[in-house]
């Protein structure tokens, strides 16, 4: 792998930051954390004007409406962006970093043609219906249920932390349709428009106090047939798609936040007295090393997605089981800097604190990440 960059991939980079330079200071405020709808508005327009300028699925394959960038021009960008302060992907994530470009690898033509080009414009939300209540790490025990009728699925059942399903226009959803066949089978993965009669949201409030999450309760929601990727029972082969890319390339940007992070918290701590904790230096010293690591990971990782046609192998295991552990030792360490500050919530990186306890669990906890590189890199017998 080859980690310079070509005199062209400068001149991208010199490009971007000179528009980011002028449409930065002209974007509206921020909305409040807890106004969705506000901040659903504002994540939409920062994506339409991507789109306007551009940058809209950069990595994306042509076809599928992106530009057909390189993975070097992707990480350029991710790297002018976030220095730059550009606003995140907010509620567009999952469409942008899951769902997308699993239809992009998965679906057909027309599926393809449908549901792409709105969320590169900024125009459709996605949420993401995978987890149940009895159904977290053990995904392929859910029990949700699809049945045929007609030229339409019809699904019973509930989902469980359902991102920004509150604001969104779209649910990749996990249902079982076979429920006679072996857990890993029998499951397809459907495309749900949220405003079908049968759905119900219950915003769910985390422990940082925000509502990103929802329950989602459905009672003989009809979906169409139409609306499935992949094959009727082959959901798991496709569900591995998706996550595939949350756990290989969602997170790449966050890298970059959390260096920037770090730097922060150096200066914090010079200006606050807390430089003169030798332990704490060394504990930032050896973060400032595991986010160089992990940087250089997750170029060799988008770079051997690109190598193999898109998708993101089981190398995003290795990324997502350290990623998760840096990134709260990060906020552990900012504490330490803040010190008393550290409990007020209204305090910066306090919140950001209590989210990184999530990351474990999130995308696959991390007992599942060590089984599958125990079990797909190394060759190591299944558990018992």
């Amino acid at each position: 792998m080859d980690l310079s960059y070509a005199d062209e991939d400068e001149e991208f980079r010199a490009r971007l930051r000179e528009w980011l330079g002028e449409v930065l200071p002209g974007l509206p405020p921020e909305p409040p954390a807890d106004d969705w709808p506000g901040r659903r508005a504002y994540d939409l327009g920062w994506q339409r004007l991507l789109y306007d300028a551009g940058y809209a699925g950069l990595h994306w394959p042509v076809d599928a409406g992106g530009r057909g960038a390189t993975p070097t021009r992707q990480l350029i960008y991710l790297e002018e962006t976030e220095q730059a302060g550009a606003p995140y992907v907010g509620a567009n994530f999952v469409g942008l970093l899951h769902a997308g470009p699993t239809i992009a690898a998965e679906g057909s033509a027309q599926q393809r043609a449908r549901w792409l080009p709105p969320v590169l414009r900024g125009e459709e939300v996605w949420c993401q219906g995978f987890s149940e209540p009895d159904a977290g790490s053990d995904l392929a025990s859910l029990r949700t249920r699809a049945w045929r009728d007609g030229d339409d699925y019809v699904v019973s059942g509930s989902k469980i932390w359902t991102s920004h399903a509150e604001v969104a226009d779209w649910c990749e959803l996990l249902v079982r349709t076979d429920t006679d066949a072996p857990k890993h089978r029998g499951i397809s993965w459907l495309a749900m428009p949220m405003d079908a009669p049968g759905i119900t949201v219950r915003p769910l409030r985390t422990l940082a106090g925000s509502a990103e999450f929802a329950e989602v309760f459905l009672d003989e929601v009809r979906v169409p047939v139409a609306n499935r990727v992949g094959a009727e029972n082959d959901g798991w082969r496709v569900t591995m798609v998706t996550l595939s890319f949350e756990r290989g390339t969602a997170f790449v940007g966050e890298v970059v936040a959390c260096r920037r992070v770090l730097g922060e918290l150096a200066r914090e701590a010079r200006k606050n007295g807390r430089w003169d904790d030798v332990p704490l230096r060394r504990r930032l010293g050896r973060l400032n090393a595991e986010f160089r690591a992990l940087w250089r990971l997750t170029q060799w990782n988008v770079s051997e997605a690109e190598r193999v046609g898109g998708v993101p192998g089981v190398g995003g295991s290795v990324f997502k089981l350290r990623y998760s552990q840096a990134r709260q030792e990060l906020y552990d360490a900012a504490a330490e800097v803040l010190g008393p500050e550290a409990l007020d919530l209204g305090r910066r990186w306090t919140a950001d604190r209590l989210s990184s306890l999530s990351y474990t669990i999130a995308a696959g906890t991390s007992q599942i990440q060590r089984n599958i590189v125990a079990e797909r890199i190394l060759g190591l017998p299944k558990g018992r």
